[in-house]
């Protein structure tokens, strides 16, 4: 028998005690919100001065409680990576699971300690919201569940890319860069947040967010087909582009933005040359369509759009004045930021699928505009900005007075020339940072020590150069000297060049913004150099057009004349990459894109010879 004692329960009349309440008079607690916790999770704030429009928390969410709404008096700016959206909030849908705040880039987003919310039946889509940082009903409420550090769901802090040490780069022209290897690139590419604030900012429009998670998931294949949707010169890119993807990115609001450049590298070199050949000429046009393009000029502005048109069927041909093909990536840009080998991986999948380059072929001189206009079906001017512009200052015509784009043509091509002892650049781009840095390679191969001085006009924090130029260049010797203004390059008795002047620069720009720069004369220093490099701007040589062409086109302050796609007032004549915007290899690839869709288009048609 069991020794379990059961508790008497009682009389089964004790439910009858409960009708002792109906005799009572009811309680009724006030409505009103009562204080909350501090780290309670009620409706949301959103600072929209903060806020980017990512649609990050809209991704998050499970629950599909976010929707994206268009905020016209919200700022937009795609190149800083922002957006004129704000993220509506549906309670009929949100668990407050307070994902959104812990995921936010920017941390915009946070609950409040506000929790009542009444409305009638005819009043449900009350429970949609556009938050906003003064709360649910207008009345601002203490912040509730915010973003903390043990919270935080995004990944501040970017995988550090090993390089070499000043010491060990600073007398020859080795990459400096090493690239990531898998695990690296692995946990660069977790960081990721999928907002595609990159894709907006990119020229090309390239598919940044898509390749960084085919890398995540470790399929570097599927990441190099995502990059050559839209971008043929994707180790160039790898290594040179002027990421304006990684300004727009979301985590770099708060912390150090994705490293998309490096990422797009790491896949390239991942997959083997032959294979990335392979994926490269998917979805191409397999039947001709007879028609025959012209390029004048192998950079990536002529050699994306032969890329793109020769996959879709047809016959390109490009006319490329050097011996070797590139453009001025490979002629502009020193070997320790872009080894020519991998460029020339870039070059070779494009050839690989039909394109023709004839080298030392000039225009102008070996072949004449007009019978590539009489053979082709279209052609495209994808020149270079070849020629140096000078600062016309007294002195600035003696033979030791030099061309960055000249010298580093030069160096590339490894003619013989005089490397001087001392050496003063003019200018504070990338180009300047290039030229610095390659002669101060060749003065330590030479002499065993660097004296090069570089002056701008720009104050340091204010300068066209990328920032890890700038600190690179004074890692390897390089002085660098602000706000001064070339005045004069100084020449002795004998006609040799001493060195440069300059004073000081007291602004740049007058009230117009038009370049007008003043000077304080009485800061006047001389700056000792057997050599001056002039890097203050490039220019096209447009000399090749001929006089009869050359008239016959419309011109926009001394640039050739083209409409939204590329093409000018000669129907049969398109213009792409630096001498329609300026030097940027990624701007090039897009306006490659874009000439070639034109002409595809026009060649489907009409005849490009038509007026």
């Amino acid at each position: 028998m069991s020794d379990i004692k059961y508790k008497d329960k009682g009389s089964i009349l004790n439910p009858l005690k409960t009708l002792q309440f109906f005799a009572r008079k009811p309680v009724t607690e006030p409505l009103g919100p009562r204080p909350a916790t501090e780290t309670y999770r009620g409706f949301h704030l959103n600072d929209w001065e903060s806020c980017i429009g990512c649609g990050t928390c809209q991704k998050v969410c499970d629950n599909a409680a976010i929707t994206m709404v268009h905020v016209p008096e919200a700022k937009e700016d795609p190149i800083k990576g922002i957006r004129p959206l704000r993220p509506a909030i549906d309670y009929g849908r949100c668990c407050w699971c307070a994902l959104c705040v812990d995921v936010c880039p920017t941390a915009a987003i946070s609950l409040s300690r506000e929790y009542v919310h009444v409305c009638t039946e005819d009043q449900l889509d009350s429970y949609f919201m556009l938050p906003s940082a003064d709360g649910m009903h207008g009345t601002p409420y203490p912040e509730g569940w915010t973003k903390t550090p043990t919270t935080d769901l995004v990944d501040l802090e970017r995988e550090e890319m090993p390089e070499l040490e000043p010491q060990s780069r600073s007398d020859n022209f080795d990459e400096i860069v090493a690239g990531y290897d898998a695990q690296h690139a692995l946990l660069e590419a977790s960081r990721c947040v999928q907002c595609g604030m990159c894709h907006d900012a990119c020229p090309t429009h390239m598919d940044a967010p898509e390749y960084i998670r085919s890398i995540w998931e470790g399929r570097p294949e599927d990441a190099v087909r995502w990059m050559y949707q839209s971008n043929p010169f994707s180790h160039v890119c790898g290594r040179v582009c002027t990421h304006r993807c990684e300004t727009a990115c979301s985590i770099g609001h708060r912390g150090e933005p994705i490293a998309i450049r490096w990422l797009k590298r790491y896949a390239m070199d991942a997959v083997d040359h032959e294979r990335v050949k392979q994926i490269a000429a998917e979805g191409r046009v397999q039947v001709p369509t007879g028609k025959r393009i012209a390029v004048i000029g192998s950079g990536p502005a002529g050699l994306t759009a032969a890329f793109d048109l020769v996959k879709k069927g047809h016959e390109v041909e490009v006319f490329e004045r050097l011996e070797k093909a590139g453009g001025m990536p490979r002629f502009g840009i020193p070997e320790y930021r872009l080894p020519y080998d991998k460029l020339d991986q870039d070059i070779d999948v494009i050839t690989s699928l039909g394109v023709k380059i004839h080298y030392q072929c000039e225009i102008g001189k070996d072949r004449s505009m007009s019978s590539l206009r009489d053979e082709f079906d279209a052609v495209v001017l994808a020149i270079g900005l070849q020629l140096g512009r000078s600062t016309r200052i007294p002195g600035s015509e003696h033979i030791q007075v030099k061309a960055a784009v000249d010298l580093l043509r030069m160096i590339t091509l490894r003619e013989p020339f005089d490397i001087p002892k001392s050496a003063v650049v003019i200018g504070g781009g990338n180009v300047a940072m290039d030229i610095a840095r390659s002669l101060a390679r060749l003065q330590k191969q030479t002499y065993g020590e660097v004296q090069i001085t570089l002056t701008a006009l720009e104050p340091r924090d204010q300068f066209l150069a990328d920032p890890v130029e700038v600190k690179e260049a004074l890692e390897e010797g390089v002085t660098i000297l602000d706000s001064r203004g070339p005045q004069a390059c100084r020449i002795d008795d004998q006609g040799r060049l001493n060195g440069l002047c300059t004073w000081r620069v007291l602004s740049i720009f007058d009230e117009q913004h038009r370049f007008a720069p003043q000077y304080d004369s009485s800061d006047e220093q001389f700056h000792e150099g057997e050599m001056v490099v002039e890097a203050i701007g490039q220019m096209a040589d447009v000399s090749l057009l001929g006089e009869d062409l050359t008239e016959a086109l419309e011109w926009n302050r001394g640039r050739l004349k083209v409409d939204e796609a590329g093409r000018t007032s000669e129907p049969w004549l398109w213009s792409a990459g630096d001498c329609v915007n300026g030097p940027d290899v990624v701007h090039a690839v897009a306006d490659g894109h874009r000439v070639a869709a034109s002409i595809d288009a026009c060649l489907a048609t009409q005849d490009l010879h038509e007026v």
